[in-house]
This record gives structure tokens, sequence and C-alpha cells, in this order.
């Protein structure tokens, strides 16, 4: 065992190396687009700390969600008593919705750098996150602009009458609202509803992996999450029901749309292959060609046809060729 460890260490590390490399190399290239769309997670942020200013705690709306989930113990009486417990979260409950949340979200992560240590390797670290962070600004932007359209009533505990954060006095200053409380005000927002966060990372990062991914049985579970995470949201009555049904049309519509308007990038289906793009010379493309002639394979004839033009025989026409050579008695 200690000897294997001893022969694969210097390989895996090469391969980070080299990784490594190729990632900097198209960070360099695409470093303002990956800025920008970092930028904006601050931005949303900033808008979600803005608009618990203008929040202003209410009765609970209506919510066909809260009301499929049953909260009576009276029309449980005839199941088990922890299925009641789990029919509503409760405050004190409220962290398994986070739990998985922070699951999935740091999963996802340590699968998109996968590059640096596999073989296998089907995309580029910085070409991925660079379509994800594109999937995000535009569900967020849109974001922004519903939950400042119409401030509904917080259903979360704290956004509620009487809670110690459902009315946030007016700033004192402007670094107050640029520093956003972080991570504390991020995670007891009130009034950035409608659609939910949460699920906008979620569905972006369950349809990257389906997308991108190769393990069937994860690309299941992952969808599984998904709607688990969904129930558990509301369960937490962090959002309204309808918060969640809009990010599940919403962000499947604009992963849909800029997927179409985004290049494709480059499939890597071997690790062998050379990570980035290079020009052949043309002893390598001959040794190439003649590989494939021992191995049976076809050679392209327009290409064959173009390198003896260059080598000062003429090639154009088979016949031409053939007809030369029983001329000069061959």
């Amino acid at each position: 065992m200690t000897l294997y460890i001893g022969r694969e260490a210097p390989k895996l590390w090469r391969r980070i190396c080299m990784e490594t490399h190729v990632e900097l190399q198209l960070f360099m290239e695409k470093w303002k687009l990956l800025l920008a769309g970092l930028i904006f997670q601050y931005i949303h942020g900033l808008a979600a700390r803005g608009v618990h200013y203008l929040h202003r705690p209410g009765p609970t709306l209506q919510d066909a969600g809260y009301m499929i989930l049953p909260v009576h113990a009276s029309a449980l009486s005839e199941l088990p008593a922890m299925l009641n417990e789990m029919s509503e979260l409760g405050k004190e409950r409220g962290y398994v919705s986070e739990s998985l949340f922070t699951f999935i979200f740091l999963s996802f992560i340590l699968w998109t750098f996968h590059p640096f240590v596999y073989h296998s390797k089907r995309f580029y670290t910085v070409l991925l996150w660079r379509r994800i962070l594109s999937f995000l600004v535009a569900s967020q932007a849109l974001r922004i602009i519903t939950f400042y359209s119409t401030q509904l009533p917080g259903p979360n505990y704290h956004c509620r009458e009487g809670g110690e954060l459902a009315r946030l006095p007016p700033p004192e200053s402007v670094t107050e609202v640029l520093l956003i409380n972080f991570p504390h005000g991020v995670i007891y927002g009130c009034g950035d509803l409608i659609f939910s966060s949460h699920m906008i990372f979620t569905l972006v990062f369950v349809l990257t992996y389906h997308k991108y991914g190769t393990k069937r049985f994860i690309k299941l579970l992952a969808w599984v999450l998904a709607i688990v995470q969904s129930l558990l949201i509301v369960a937490s009555r962090k959002h309204y029901t309808v918060d969640v049904v809009v990010a599940w049309y919403t962000v499947n519509l604009v992963v849909f749309f800029v997927d179409k308007k985004l290049p494709e990038m480059p499939e890597r289906s071997n690790g062998s292959q050379p990570l980035l793009p290079y020009v052949k010379d043309k002893d390598e493309k001959s040794r190439e060609d003649h590989h494939k002639l021992l191995n049976g394979n076809s050679v392209d004839t327009a290409d064959w046809r173009q390198r003896l033009q260059v080598n000062g025989k003429h090639g154009e026409d088979g016949n031409h060729i053939h007809s030369e050579s029983v001329a000069n008695g061959a």
C-alpha cells in the first residue's frame, strides 16, 4: 500500500501542476467575466439587504404548501408523532434545510475541481464556472426585480410581528448598508421572497451536473435532493410555496436560453488529449497519418493532396500520377 502511494503521488502532483497551468491560462483570458459574476453576487446580497429595510411584518399569507404540509396534531392523530414534528420544522429545526443546502453547495464546488485530480475530464473548471456565474447572474437579476416590485410579509419566524429582525431601523451610514452585516444579515434577511435564492443555486448546480456529470446515479440523486430541498424550505417557513414554484420554472428557462447563447465548451473525453488546442507541425501530422494507415484507418485524401503539392509533386489527380509513372516505364 505504501509503495503504491509512493508511486502514484508524483503522478498526481504532475497532473495537478499541469492542470493548474492550463486553468491559469484560461483564467487570464476569462478573468474579467468571472470577476463580474462574483461582483454581482455581492450586488445581489446588497439588494437583499436593502429590501430588508422596506420589509413590514404582517399576518402570514394563505399558502397551499403550508396547508398541504399538516401542522395540526388533530390531523395526524393516527400517524406517528415523528411525522407531525417533520410537517413543520419549526424555529429550532431550521438548520435542517440549511444543512442540506450546504451539502449540495460544497459537493458541487468540489466536483467542479475534480479535473485537477482525476484522469477523466470533460470540462475546464474556469469555463464551467463562467457558465455557472452566467446562469446565476441572469436568475438573480430577475429575482431582484420581483422582490422589489412587491414586498410580502416574511413567513420566517424572525420576520413575523414581534420578531427582533422583522423591522430594521434606518441605516445610520452608507457603510452600514454596504457591509450588509455579513453573514448574519444574509442568513436572517426578510422581504427577499419571490423567488428563492436557495433554489436558484440548487437548480443551477443540478442542471449543470446533469449536463456535464457522468454518474447517472448521482444525477438522479441530485434531482431528488432538489425536490427534498424545496419541501424543506417550505417546511421551515423560509419561503412561501410560490417562491419555490417560480424558482423551478424560471431557473430552468434561464439556464435553457442562456446556455444556447454561450459557446459550447470543448469536450474533454480523454485525459490523454491535449489540454489546450495547438497546431501540429508537418512531421507530427505525417506520423499521425502513417499511424492511421498502419491501423487500417482512413486518411483525409484532401490533406494528402495538399501535402504533396507542398513537396513539389503534382497530386491533384491519382490517374495523372498513374499515367506519369507508366510513361516513365514504371
